[in-house]
């Protein structure tokens, strides 16, 4: 290991490479429907309204027999709209950084019920308003870069260091890692100490 943690060695790269293709193999082609199909809509509309939240909310497999799902199902479409259009428009800035339009997308999330902590809803319907920048934050993704030495702190602001910790590892990999898309890294950080995964370090 270098004196910089994003510039993994050999195996690591391969690892990942290597958790990438197997992820692409595994994981059913019909999965990603529906992120693409709220993707679509987000790219027509600007925004995201509460039934687009649901169908994500269903793509993550989070819970929803919670005390903000109720909350959030009592808030007016046009209101959630109102803030996921802001959260849309910081995420595809693309006068800022992707780290910086993350933290602001973030930020605009956060007085909905639901995504006033935590990130995997919220990284959701940012990637789903802005899939060219933006990742999929999941708590094995996490658990993956620290398996790589990457540090990440659980300390408020985390999405945008997590999209700034794929984004130095994207400028730190060699072919043909590098030109990955965000999304890809995520997959391949999600799968990497996935439990079949043989190829983990």
């Amino acid at each position: 290991m270098t004196d910089s943690p994003f510039a993994l060695v050999p195996e690591q790269w391969q690892h990942l490479a290597a958790a990438r293709q197997t992820y692409s193999d595994t994981v059913s082609p019909h999965y990603d429907e529906t992120l693409q199909q709220v993707t679509q809509r987000a790219r027509a509309s600007g925004d995201i309204g509460k039934a687009d939240i649901g169908a994500l909310l269903m793509w993550k497999r989070l819970r929803a027999d919670t005390p903000w799902a109720a909350e959030l199902m009592a808030l007016a479409d046009a209101d959630v709209r109102r803030v996921t259009a802001a959260a849309t428009a910081a995420a595809r800035d693309t006068s800022l950084s992707r780290s910086s339009a993350a933290k602001a997308g973030r930020a605009a999330l956060a007085s909905l019920p639901g995504f006033r902590t935590g990130d995997a809803l919220a990284s959701a319907v940012l990637t789903a308003a802005a899939p060219d920048r933006m990742a999929i934050y999941d708590r094995r993704a996490h658990s993956a870069l620290h398996t790589l030495g990457v540090p990440l702190s659980h300390a408020s602001g985390r999405y945008s260091r997590y999209i700034e910790a794929i984004d130095q590892l994207l400028a730190a990999a060699p072919p043909p890692i590098r030109n990955w898309t965000a999304r890809d890294m995520d997959t391949a950080l999600y799968w990497l100490n996935h439990p079949t995964n043989t190829t983990t370090p």
